[in-house]
C-alpha cells in the first residue's frame, strides 16, 4: 500500500514538474494513516547504516554529522546516540515536524530544508553526510546534481556515506526507488572526494535487495 501510494504521488509530481513534491504530500498523511503510509519508514535506524558504523568503529564525539532525507528521525538518532552533533533534514516539513514529535527530548537539530538549495552554511560543514535511499528515488537527470550537493557538504577530512539500491548499467530501472549505477555514483568523485570504500552486496531483506554502500572522503 505505502510503495504504490508513494509511486502514484511521484509519477504525478514529476508529470506536472514539481519532482520534489511528493514528499511532502506522502509525509503529511502520517498524522492520520500512521506511518505504515512511508515505505521506507521502519521506525529504527537503516540496519545497512548501523553494519557500516560498528564495523569501522565509528565515534562521533566533537565531530557533526548532516543526515539527509531524515524523515522520521531514527538514523539522525542514532548517529546522536553515537556521540555526533547531528544536523537532519527533509524537504517534508511535516516528516520534520513528525520527527521532532517522536523525539521531543532529542538534541538532534531537525530542518526543514531543499537540497538544491540548502542553508550557504552548510559548505564544507560535516565530518559525515549520511544519504540513504534518497537518491534512489530522484528522477534520474536529478542524481547528479543531488551528489555534486552532498559532496560540498563534506569537511575536510570529512565522509560522505551513499546507501541505495543497485543495478548494472544494462538493466531495467523499472519502478520507483530507481536502483543506482556506478557511473551515477561518480558523481562523488567528479565533485572533488575520494572513494575510500565500495559494497556491491545482498542485504537482509525478504527478498533479499542489491545494494551500493559507498564511502566518500574529501582529502
Amino acid at each position: 500500500m505505502g510503495r504504490r501510494l508513494a509511486r502514484d504521488l511521484a509519477r504525478a509530481a514529476i508529470a506536472r514538474g514539481e519532482p520534489l513534491a511528493w514528499f511532502e504530500e506522502l509525509y503529511a498523511r502520517v498524522e492520520s494513516s500512521g506511518p505504515s503510509v512511508v515505505p521506507w519508514a521502519d521506525l529504527e535506524a537503516n540496519p545497512n547504516l548501523v553494519a557500516w558504523l560498528d564495523r569501522e568503529h565509528v565515534e562521533g564525539t566533537g565531530k557533526s554529522a548532516l543526515v539527509v532525507g531524515c524523515g522520521l528521525g531514527d538514523d539522525a538518532e542514532e548517529l546522536r546516540r553515537r556521540g555526533f552533533r547531528v544536523t537532519a533534514f527533509d524537504v517534508s516539513a511535516s516528516a520534520i515536524a513528525t520527527a521532532a514529535r517522536r523525539f521531543p527530548e532529542s538534541a538532534v537539530e531537525y530542518v526543514a530544508a531543499d537540497l538544491f538549495q540548502p542553508p550557504a552554511n552548510w559548505t564544507r560543514k560535516y565530518d559525515l553526510i549520511h544519504e540513504a535511499y534518497t537518491l534512489q528515488v530522484l528522477p534520474r537527470g536529478l542524481r547528479s546534481k543531488a551528489l555534486s550537493q552532498l559532496a560540498s557538504f563534506v569537511s575536510p577530512d570529512g565522509i560522505l556515506l551513499v546507501i541505495a539500491r543497485a543495478r548494472d548499467e544494462a538493466d531495467d530501472p523499472g519502478e520507483m526507488p530507481w536502483p543506482l549505477t556506478c557511473t551515477e555514483l561518480e558523481m562523488a568523485t567528479r565533485s572533488g572526494l575520494e572513494r575510500v570504500s565500495f559494497e556491491d552486496y545482498l542485504d537482509d531483506e525478504r527478498p533479499r535487495v542489491r545494494r551500493f554502500r559507498a564511502a566518500y572522503k574529501r582529502p
